[in-house]
């Protein structure tokens, strides 16, 4: 893994470990000051201040699984851009097994600043594949095989 590589991919894993900890701060400073996030709603939030604003009621008001996700791709766009794919799942409270429903494409977009790399864009788009069920089972199967490990 090239450092560029292994840099973006600490940055999607800090993020997540933000959001599977409920941590509406440590996920909103992942961002730059105009970093947008696009949630799996689709709800669009632009800069770090809104989105914290966004993410607090989130953890206060639900009970939000933790994400089980794995980085399929990174590439650089420059020295300085970096484009993350990643595909996530969920195991809602009370389950065992993943949810194909919160199955998610996760895209991510990271700049490099002064301060190290930040989150320009991170969006969190659902993965139902209307019409194909095969789709569904196969990135339910890939997710699943990550709980076991």
């Amino acid at each position: 893994m090239n450092t560029i590589t292994n840099e973006i991919t600490i940055l999607y894993q800090q993020f997540i470990n933000a959001w599977n900890s409920r941590n509406a701060r440590g996920m909103a400073k992942q961002f730059t000051d105009n970093g947008e996030l696009i949630g799996f709603d689709g709800s669009q939030v632009i800069g770090r201040e809104e989105i914290l604003s966004h993410l607090e009621p989130i953890f206060k008001d639900h009970p939000t699984p933790p994400f089980i996700s794995k980085v399929k791709t990174v590439r650089p766009l420059s020295s300085e851009v970096v484009l993350l794919r990643a595909v996530a799942g969920m195991v809602p409270p009370g389950k065992t097994e993943i949810d194909p429903n919160f199955n998610t494409h996760h895209t991510l977009v990271g700049v490099k600043s002064e301060g190290g790399w930040r989150i320009e864009l991170f969006q969190n788009t659902p993965a139902q594949f209307h019409g194909r069920p095969e789709l569904v089972a196969q990135m339910t199967k890939e997710l699943e095989q990550l709980t076991k490990n």
